[in-house]
């Protein structure tokens, strides 16, 4: 599961730097380049109907659900390692939007995959592991997301997974190692028991295919495994000695990819920052207990009687709305007039409301889903967001 939520969502430097006004539009040329993101025509949108093919249960509470795509969504439902698809389903009268990291099974890569654990009991998670079967139909967005490894050819690629983390980086080591043969790839994933590793089984078979460039290790929270090293927590002294045991190094030729419930992903961040890793080449994507509300809202307008027109630009259409002060947040507003507005987890996580701000200013809670860089380049996350002034223009196709 993704930023299930995932993720990332993918956090900057420090999550605490995403939070704030985000300063008014600047023509783009000033604004930064974001790394590592493909360039696109649009953002694809809408939803669409597949039909389940397969489920394997991995665990007791998690299972891989394989899709079948058309012929004729092949091109809206290509993805890269790392990117998640938001999974909409309905039950008693309420719609219930989750977000899942796409995993292509080995045997066949153009197919779509997602791992789904149990979550709450009414939720989709529950459903998945206790019922879903070939045959039921579900409805997908397209693959988006900006959780990436570095374009660059060589180095050393250092994943580490908490959880159900390991979905994003299992794709993600997959396709670098088999599409940059100067690379080398070291996967640490940290677990309660041997029996909570998800996809341990093709990770074995990927080490087997890559044995002098692949390397896994997994760290077990709660149960002894004879080892020091592969027992406990991931903490500021266990790190080191993990990477050791990689041999990863401090320098531009590694890069790092972390995923995984937020404690572990900011703690993690913070003993790679004290062991020498230089920040920038640190990407990371967060999840959250799947089917938990939303724990707290963004800041409220200082004006209590403002009101804003937004102007949204959506899937190549100009949507408009008005967000006032009975709004949570700016994704509120825009779903009055436009349910299909982009969005998942509501809690800054997952990054399926990313959009650009244009021209305006918003004031924003925590928005792990994006990095220093695309912060710096104006995006923000709607459903984090609330306007400051009476205009605001946001670009969600950017």
């Amino acid at each position: 599961m993704r930023p299930t939520v995932n993720t990332p969502a993918t956090a900057g430097p420090d999550a605490a730097a995403a939070t704030g006004a985000t300063p008014a539009a600047t023509p783009t040329a000033s604004r930064p380049e974001l790394p590592d993101r493909p360039r696109t025509t649009g953002r694809r949108t809408g939803w669409h109907r597949l039909a389940v093919v397969g489920v394997q249960h991995l665990t007791g509470d998690a299972v891989a659900v394989t899709l079948e795509v058309p012929e004729a969504l092949r091109d809206v439902f290509t993805h890269r390692p790392g990117e998640h698809v938001v999974l909409r389903h309905r039950r008693a009268g309420a719609e219930l939007r989750r977000s899942y990291s796409v995993c292509p099974p080995p045997a066949d890569p153009a197919a779509l995959r997602l791992v789904i654990r149990r979550g709450a009991p009414d939720g989709f998670g529950a459903h998945a592991v206790t019922s879903l079967s070939p045959g039921d139909i579900l409805e997908l967005s397209p693959p988006t997301g900006t959780f990436a490894l570095p374009g660059r050819s060589g180095g050393h690629h250092v994943l580490i997974a908490g959880g159900s983390g390991i979905t994003p980086l299992a794709a993600m080591a997959a396709a670098a190692l088999r599409e940059d043969p100067a690379c080398r790839v070291s996967l640490i994933h940290s677990v309660p028991t041997a029996a909570d590793a998800l996809l341990a089984d093709e990770l074995s078979h990927l080490k087997d295919s890559f044995v002098d460039r692949f390397t896994v290790l997994y760290v077990l929270t709660q149960e002894e495994h004879g080892s020091g090293l592969s027992g406990g927590r991931i903490d500021d002294a266990k790190l080191p000695r993990l990477l050791t045991a990689v041999d990863a190094h401090p320098g531009p030729g590694t890069a790092f990819a972390l995923c995984g419930p937020a404690g572990m992903v900011v703690a993690v961040r913070r003993a790679l920052t004290a062991w020498g890793a230089d920040p920038t080449r640190i990407r990371s994507e967060l999840f959250t207990p799947a089917d938990t509300p939303p724990r707290s809202a963004p800041p409220r307008q200082t004006a209590a009687s403002r009101r804003t027109r937004v102007t949204a630009l959506l899937g190549g259409h100009r949507c408009l709305a008005t967000a006032g002060p009975e709004d949570a947040s700016i994704l509120d507003a825009l779903l009055r007039t436009h349910p299909d507005v982009p969005h998942a987890c509501r809690e800054g996580v997952c990054g399926s409301c990313r959009a650009r701000v244009l021209s305006g200013r918003v004031t924003a809670g925590p928005q792990y889903a994006l990095h220093a860089e695309e912060l710096a380049a104006g995006y923000t996350l709607v459903c984090r967001a609330r306007p400051l002034g009476t205009e605001l223009t946001l670009d969600f196709d950017a």
